[in-house]
């Protein structure tokens, strides 16, 4: 683990420290990466035998599983198995909710209901899926697909028996071998390894513990049923920030990040990508998942811009603050604000290098930039409007990452001598000097100019 300064590790285990006082939670651990790595840990309370817990401890992480269940289905997409906006049914027929498509389960916005029929399912053994989807009806259906942001603990449900179906094997068997074994995350399992902590429920009202009960959640498992480490969940962290090739492609885990659905509306800070979580938080855009059991918290968040990550569990039913891992963060960034790396001159290509510099979108100004290899960035001079990174392709164009032009292709068109005549930006003409009326501007441009 690097290391970071003495007064910062204290600060880091003084909001660790008020935390388990103030929200009386047995035990609290916690990890800040930086720049993909972990550079803190620490731990307060200590577990059922008395022990302080260590990196090495167990705690039940809930609903981060569903991150872990999501980047199955996108490996599943990437091998051309199924596609995102595939009706359920077309891959687990006679289910009663077929007609939610696979993009509308995985970012919580197909309308299902939240839990599953039944008693509270986190704290009875679970049931097998063919009685789990035989429970289900027209009550299942709270919301019309598509319409709005909606948790559902139950879609998850589905999505894990979608990837058994395609896999031929239990969904816990698939994400050891395609996940948590590339990865090196080897304590993270279905059910409790030793050493572990325990789940309790803190009485509300007087300092003492009641142990939670822990199953099998089986066709629940999905939604919430791994235990995890520091050690473990920092890797996670770190691949969701930074990813890792043997898992899934940079360009799939960064469509995974993308908002599809918002859970606070009205202040756009937390919001669902395709099975991650997403949090704006003083300039950061985070991605992870939060995770809660009967007996268990738990956090992970990473920053995709510079590495950096945190993670907190506890073992208790409710109390731990969410503000407590981008305390952290804060924390870290306050007392040993990064250093940004030297710039350094990098090669480019004489052609490209061409293209750099003012262009018009009719009399609009923008910056062609180079970016580090053969992809462009366009902005507006005036710094409003629309702003867009585009990746080279093989056929020689370039195809937006984000915002308005995400998806759309950028074109340079040359002139019959070679020479660079404009560029084609989905049907918008960019030009070296306003209206050039040597471009094909369309509308054409009036002939007696500008006056």
């Amino acid at each position: 683990m690097a290391a970071i300064l003495e007064g910062t590790a204290r600060a880091l285990l003084r909001r660790v420290a008020i935390e388990q006082a103030e929200a009386r939670l047995p035990s609290l651990v916690a990890t800040v990466l930086r720049d993909g790595e972990p550079v803190w840990f620490g731990a307060r309370g200590t577990t059922e035998d008395g022990a302080a817990p260590t990196a090495d401890t167990q705690y039940r992480i809930g609903s981060i599983t569903k991150s872990l269940v999501a980047v199955l289905v996108m490996r599943l997409r990437d091998e051309g198995l199924l596609e995102l906006n595939d009706p359920l049914s077309r891959h687990m027929p006679a289910t009663p909710v077929g007609e939610v498509t696979i993009a509308q389960l995985l970012s919580h916005t197909g309308g299902l209901t939240a839990e599953p029929p039944g008693q509270w399912w986190e704290r009875v053994p679970g049931v097998e899926i063919d009685a789990l989807t035989q429970a289900l009806d027209e009550r299942t259906s709270r919301h019309r697909p598509g319409r709005r942001f909606h948790y559902s603990n139950l879609g998850f449900a589905l999505l894990g028996e979608l990837v058994a179906r395609h896999r031929k094997a239990d969904w816990a068997d698939v994400v050891r071998a395609e996940i948590l074994e590339p990865l090196g995350m080897r304590d993270t399992t279905t059910r409790p390894r030793v050493p572990h902590a325990r789940g309790y429920a803190v009485h509300p009202w007087a300092d003492v513990l009641l142990p939670e009960p822990e199953h099998d959640a089986v066709s629940m498992a999905p939604a919430g049923q791994l235990w995890s480490t520091c050690a473990d969940l920092a890797t996670w962290a770190r691949f969701l920030a930074r990813g890792d090739q043997r898992v899934l492609s940079p360009a799939t885990l960064a469509e995974m990040r993308e908002p599809a659905g918002v859970d606070d509306a009205d202040m756009w800070s937390v919001g669902f990508g395709l099975g991650i979580q997403l949090l704006r938080h003083r300039g950061r855009r985070l991605a992870g998942h939060g995770g809660s059991m009967p007996g268990f918290l738990a956090v992970v968040w990473g920053d995709p811009a510079d590495g950096g990550g945190v993670l907190c569990m506890a073992n208790a039913t409710s109390g731990l603050r969410p503000s407590v891992a981008t305390d952290l963060l804060d924390i870290l960034e306050a007392h040993e604000p990064a250093i940004p790396r030297a710039w350094a001159p990098t090669p480019a290509d004489p052609d490209l290098l061409q293209l750099t510099g003012p262009w018009y979108w009719g009399p609009t100004a923008f910056l062609l930039r180079l970016l580090p290899g053969r992809d462009l960035m366009l902005s507006p001079v005036s710094g409003q409007g629309r702003t867009s990174r585009f990746a080279a392709q093989p056929d020689g164009s370039w195809l937006g990452l984000e915002g308005y032009y995400a998806g759309e292709s950028l074109r340079v068109v040359r002139r019959a001598d070679g020479s660079v005549g404009h560029l084609d930006l989905n049907t918008f003409i960019f030009t070296r000097v306003p209206y050039d009326p040597s471009a094909p501007i369309p509308g054409g441009v009036e002939e007696s100019g500008w006056h």
